[in-house]
């Protein structure tokens, strides 16, 4: 589906949803966060950080608190879409019929706005600086050459080539991507350089 640069195309595209999600906004708009567009969907802020985001699938519409861990949710709304994955984002999902309490609702944006303003946030978690290099990939770095080459490379660089490596699921094909990305290595250039403005 197309990325929309406005809410109201947003909200057009979903055109299922179109009266409830108009409802939401005209609420959201209530206080005094700021509408923008984020990774294609409805996103509001404060101090340019992100509350809350409107969205809407096949089945459901609602909001996503970006740091609805820290929200008391009294009235029990709240879900962990990924349990075990998704650690501060809380959604309050809507379905077909449901009926939106636009004082509750407030409630808990007027809630969300406070924490945001009083910095209650949970930072992403940076992954372990320790890099795992797929044993094929080891044994060829027993060439010198090689070695010093993928040294040489970016961290964010040897991570990419040992993913690719990794994901493979059959070995000759692992074998043919170390064969692929041998020259890449030795050039000093990264897996995906090609894709990126260098």
């Amino acid at each position: 589906m197309n990325k929309a640069k406005s809410v109201e195309e947003y909200i057009e595209l979903h055109d299922k949803w179109s009266d409830v999600l108009n409802e939401l906004r005209e609420i959201i708009l209530k206080t005094e966060l700021e509408e923008t567009v984020k990774w294609g969907a409805p996103t509001y802020t404060i101090n340019g950080k992100n509350v809350v985001g409107l969205g809407a699938f096949k089945h459901h519409y609602g909001l996503w608190f970006h740091n609805g861990v820290f929200l008391k949710d009294e009235h029990g709304l709240l879900i962990n879409a990924q349990e075990g994955k998704t650690r501060a984002l809380r959604q309050m999902r809507f379905e077909e019929g449901d009926k939106i309490n636009e004082s509750v609702i407030l409630q808990y944006l007027k809630e969300a706005i406070a924490n945001q303003k009083a910095g209650k946030e949970i930072k992403p978690e940076r992954k372990s600086g320790d890099l795992s290099v797929p044993s094929l990939l080891q044994e060829a770095l027993n060439d010198d050459a090689l070695k010093q080459a993928f040294e040489g490379l970016t961290p964010y660089k040897q991570k990419e080539y040992c993913e690719y490596i990794e994901t493979a699921k059959r070995d000759a094909t692992k074998q043919s991507r170390l064969e692929k990305i041998t020259p890449m290595i030795l050039q000093g250039i990264g897996l995906n350089d090609k894709y990126r403005n260098c």
